[in-house]
């Protein structure tokens, strides 16, 4: 290895044929003692390398590497002292590559920073700059550069400073950085450092790593990063204060939003009543008789509204001999085939021994809306008990196939709950009251409503299909019982007894047809002659209002219950109270009913509890409601028993 040592002035360094030493001298003689041999490198060929003297004397006291010989051809490379580091630009790819030497005589070898090695053919010297061209020559690469030649960064001409994208002037081998000297070239046409012509075809760009511009001293000291701490707090506070008066401005939008939205739906919900209203109002203005609103009657004892009587809009037919007639004739029917049947109890019923083994089978809520509970109303189809017949809260009337499990129809049509329906016992037609002071003739198949019965000023509050299944009895909050034609829609008489002076709780007709009983308000029961609308009987015994009135299939017993937590029983014949279940305090009784055959009693309230007739003892008992219970019935031959209540559910009841 050849190396240069501390003060050493020779301008000239002669390397030996046979490579193996290396002499420096001064031309034109010199001192034998200024020579230093020094060993090392492979065989090369004689050159002679001139120096600028007075580069040479600012090395330091340690001897550093000068050059390295591998190979034939005299391969040279090698670092000085950093003052003396200067970079070139290689041929072949771009690329600074960095000497120390000038060779103004001799030509020698290059190499770049991709391993390229280059024949130089001519180097000078420019300000700040070194920079060497010449003709590429492949296949000799020196292997790793030393850690020497590494030199900082190459400036430009012009500037002075780092450039972004160096390319180098063939005309004076300097740097420069693009957009300024393509700017002066386009001022000027000439080189900047020797002023000989120059065009932008003919600058080389220069491939460099982008440096990392290192920040200036002033930004270094403790000070100056607080104060960039202090900016960057300073940014983030105010990106986040951004922020939240954007969220705060979201969530104003958000909430105008759902303002119009609950706007929209209270719109919506208002539009669809009134065009409910409107095709309520369309029905009633069809030409159907049964569209009589009835006002007031002439007072009397009793006072019976019959034919000829003006009304708001029509006239009452009354009882016609006809009409009697026809009642007279059914309840005689009746009678008989009672009579025929005697005392004896149908093979089909069920036994009172599985009858008390009764459960829970079945339980449905999804037969009336959610967001008003409650079912208020139910009946069973005579001629097939499978189908019930509901009505709740929500106003509206459901029917219900118990064996399929699926609604056959919801019937809408009235403006406030449903409290009492009734099922035809040989049509497919289905009958409901309601507070809205109407009463409404529903078609199952067609799901519609064929009449609207006005009878009554006030709420409907009792509701009874005549043995004929011709004729409906209403009861009313306006003190009148009504009796009404369902094939016309005509109300035949309204009766009120202004003794009383007290509004109707319930009406219920007699198994033959030509009595009834209606419940009052002041806890009294009165019984009713239909053919001659008078008062025949009454039953006091209760406290509070009467709730629910039952008569047994035999025609001998009648059920009440009212608020005072008791039921009783009444012998029709005998016109007095036999018999009074006392149920536990504060037990609501709000359904009675007795099965066809007139052997059990089934009353429901605060639960539903099954009692055995003449026995009058209870055999079974549920609780399964959790809320009050509204209604039950028994199905044919009491073979289940079915209940619903304003929890929304219908349940039933069975082995």
């Amino acid at each position: 290895m050849l190396a240069w040592g501390e003060g050493i002035s020779d301008r000239y360094l002669f390397v030996s044929a046979d490579a193996r030493t290396a002499r420096c001298g001064v031309p034109r003689g010199g001192s034998s003692e200024q020579r230093r041999e020094v060993r090392g490198g492979r065989r090369c060929s004689g050159l002679r390398l001139e120096w600028p003297p007075v580069r040479l004397r600012v090395l330091g006291a340690t001897v550093r590497p000068l050059f390295r010989t591998r190979r034939q051809g005299g391969v040279l490379s090698g670092a000085c002292s950093r003052s003396l580091r200067r970079p070139c630009v290689s041929a072949s790819d771009g690329q600074e590559t960095w000497r120390s030497w000038s060779c103004r005589r001799e030509a020698f070898w290059g190499q770049d920073r991709a391993g390229v090695v280059s024949r130089l053919d001519s180097c000078s010297w420019g300000w700040g700059t070194w920079s060497c061209w010449g003709q590429q020559q492949r296949g000799h690469p020196l292997g790793p550069r030393s850690p020497l030649t590494k030199a900082p960064a190459a400036v430009s001409a012009v500037s002075n400073e780092v450039p972004e994208h160096p390319c180098v002037s063939p005309v004076s081998n300097h740097i420069y950085e693009r957009r300024l000297i393509e700017k002066y070239i386009a001022e000027n046409g000439t080189d900047p450092i020797n002023n000989q012509p120059l065009s932008e075809e003919q600058l080389v760009d220069i491939k460099v790593a982008h440096p990392i511009r290192p920040k200036p001293p002033s930004a270094t000291s403790i000070p100056a990063i607080l104060k960039a701490l202090q900016d960057e707090w300073d940014a983030v506070m105010l990106h986040s204060f951004t922020l939240r008066q954007q969220l705060q401005t979201t969530r104003q939008e958000l909430s105008h939003a759902l303002y119009q939205h609950d706007a929209a739906c209270r719109v919506i919900a208002r539009l669809t009543k009134e065009v409910t209203a409107a095709r309520e109002a369309l029905a009633t203005l069809k030409p159907q008789a049964g569209l009589i609103v009835p006002q007031a009657v002439p007072s009397s004892q009793p006072s019976v509204v019959g034919a000829g009587e003006p009304m708001e809009l029509g006239e009452l037919v009354g009882m016609t001999p006809e009409i009697i007639q026809k009642l007279q004739d059914k309840a005689t029917v009746l009678t008989t085939e009672r009579k025929k049947r005697g005392k004896t109890v149908p093979e089909e019923l069920v036994k009172p021994e599985e009858l008390s083994k009764y459960r829970q089978v079945a339980s449905h809520v999804g037969l009336h809306s959610a967001s008003i509970p409650g079912i208020l109303a139910l009946d069973l189809c005579p001629a097939d008990t499978n189908k019930v017949l509901t009505g709740g809260a929500d106003k509206n009337v459901v029917v219900f196939d118990k064996s399929s499990e699926q609604i056959l129809a919801t019937l809408k049509g009235h403006t406030k709950k449903v409290t009492s329906v009734v099922f035809h016992p040989s049509q497919e037609l289905v009958f409901s009251a309601s507070p809205d002071a109407t009463i409404r003739i529903w078609s199952v198949p067609s799901s519609s409503c064929v009449q609207v019965v006005r009878a009554h000023e006030s709420s409907v509050t009792g509701l009874s299909l005549h043995a004929t299944g011709d004729y409906l009895l209403s009861s009313s909050d306006d003190q009148y019982w009504a009796f009404s034609d369902i094939q016309t829609g005509r109300v035949l008489t309204k009766v009120t007894d202004e003794t009383s002076g007290c509004a109707l709780t319930c009406a219920q007709f007699h198994p033959d047809g030509l009595i009834f009983g209606t419940g009052t308000m002041d806890s009294q029961i009165k019984i009713w002659d239909l053919k001659e609308r008078t008062n025949v009987a009454n039953f006091p015994g209760h406290s509070g209002p009467i709730t629910s009135i039952a008569f047994s299939e035999n025609g001998y017993y009648l059920a009440t219950a009212a608020d005072d937590s008791s039921v009783k029983l009444w012998d029709l014949r005998k016109l007095k109270n036999f018999k009074t279940l006392q149920l536990d305090n504060n037990f609501e009784v709000k359904s009675l009913i007795f099965d066809q055959s007139g052997t059990y009693l089934a009353l429901g309230g605060t639960d539903v509890q099954i009692y055995i007739c003449k026995q009058w003892t209870e055999i079974l008992h549920f609780t399964e409601h959790s809320g009050l219970t509204t209604g039950v019935a028994f199905g044919q031959h009491a073979k289940f028993i079915a209940s619903t209540g304003m929890d929304r559910s219908l349940k039933f009841y069975s082995l």
